[in-house]
């Protein structure tokens, strides 16, 4: 071998080690906090998720972490390309995938991101509307909720039967379908509903729940009075997927206040709080929004207080109303009916 090619190799080696070296040096690690919190949902979701909905152990539970430099994905079966594999975290029990960050830091969502999965796409708690952990954790399993809805066997057919896309195949139309929210005197009925709507929760117990009830049936059949087939079908849409997913938090809170010990490890985070406090605080945030609507103001936003409000009112009245839920989609109104 040739002096002169033995210094190539040499410098070529050199490179190469320099360039892993670097590489080494610049591979981002997940904060610990956030491995905490993550870890904690995972654990949370495996506890509750099959007593509050039978068959949610068998929807996909990926999350894309976002910071503000990187994404980090956990638990996705096929990441792609674009991924770095980073390793296997113990305490995650997942490979660890990661990238330059791509979405905004305060992201809560829920749809096909990576590999045409659904995916939770979330943002650290300080940089979304959590703030905190265990707020952040029980959001977490709001979205992992979505999951379920997303992965259910036919339902993409199904919403295509709504007939509500209009041409969009993307999925947008969920978000940017156009319900006449500035109508005012449907702002009227929704605030009416509202209110009624929030009675009758409140009523439980009382000697006047069953008018309470009433009350509130009738309000409904003047806001369907006042809504064309389509607007019709899309606001009971909203109040299936993104009302329920609402209360499912609820659920989910409610129910680690009974029957869920928190990890010491998260319970030593400094924003931890009791799931109780969070429930009630949920419950309260729900009975507050139903008393302050503002459809014009809110607009789809409406709907997270309106088809929680109703899943509550159904646990009051039909009790196993879920697994209607399942088997006739899209329309909580009519078990109410």
């Amino acid at each position: 071998m040739s002096k002169t090619r033995l210094v190539t190799i040499i410098v070529t080696l050199g490179a190469l080690f320099r360039s892993n070296t670097i590489q080494a040096q610049q591979k981002p690690e997940m904060r610990e906090m956030d491995r905490v919190r993550l870890a904690e949902a995972f654990r949370l979701g495996e506890a509750a998720q099959e007593q509050i909905w039978p068959g949610w152990s068998n929807a996909p539970f990926c999350v894309l972490l976002v910071t503000p430099d990187w994404e980090f994905l956990v638990r996705h079966p096929s990441p792609g390309r674009g991924f770095l594999k980073s390793g296997y975290d113990n305490l995650l029990m997942s490979d660890v995938y990661y990238r330059k960050r791509i979405f905004p830091t305060r992201l809560q969502a829920t749809f096909p991101a990576v590999g045409g999965i659904s995916t939770i796409v979330v943002g650290q708690p300080e940089e979304t509307e959590s703030k905190t952990s265990t707020r952040w954790v029980v959001v977490l399993l709001h979205e992992h909720f979505h999951q379920m809805q997303d992965s259910y066997p036919g339902i993409n057919a199904e919403m295509d039967s709504l007939k509500l896309s209009r041409g969009d195949q993307s999925g947008g139309w969920m978000l940017n379908f156009p319900f006449p929210y500035k109508k005012s005197e449907l702002d009227n009925r929704f605030g009416e509903l509202a209110q009624k709507l929030r009675e009758a929760i409140e009523a439980q117990g009382q000697k006047d729940f069953t008018a309470q009830i009433k009350e509130y049936i009738d309000a409904l059949k003047r806001v369907e009075g006042e809504l064309d087939k389509d607007y019709l079908k899309y606001m009971s849409f909203q109040n299936w997927k993104e009302g329920v997913a609402r209360y499912t938090e609820l659920r989910v809170a409610q129910w680690a206040e009974k029957n869920y010990e928190p990890s010491e490890a998260f319970q030593k985070l400094p924003d931890y709080s009791p799931f109780r406090d969070d429930a009630a605080a949920m419950k309260a945030r729900i009975l507050k929004e139903l008393g302050e609507l503002d459809l014009a103001k809110s607009e789809r936003v409406s709907f997270y207080p309106l088809g929680a409000g109703e899943a509550i009112l159904l646990d009051l009245l039909k009790p196993g109303w879920q697994k209607r839920y399942w088997a006739e989609k899209f329309n909580l109104e009519k078990f109410l009916q």
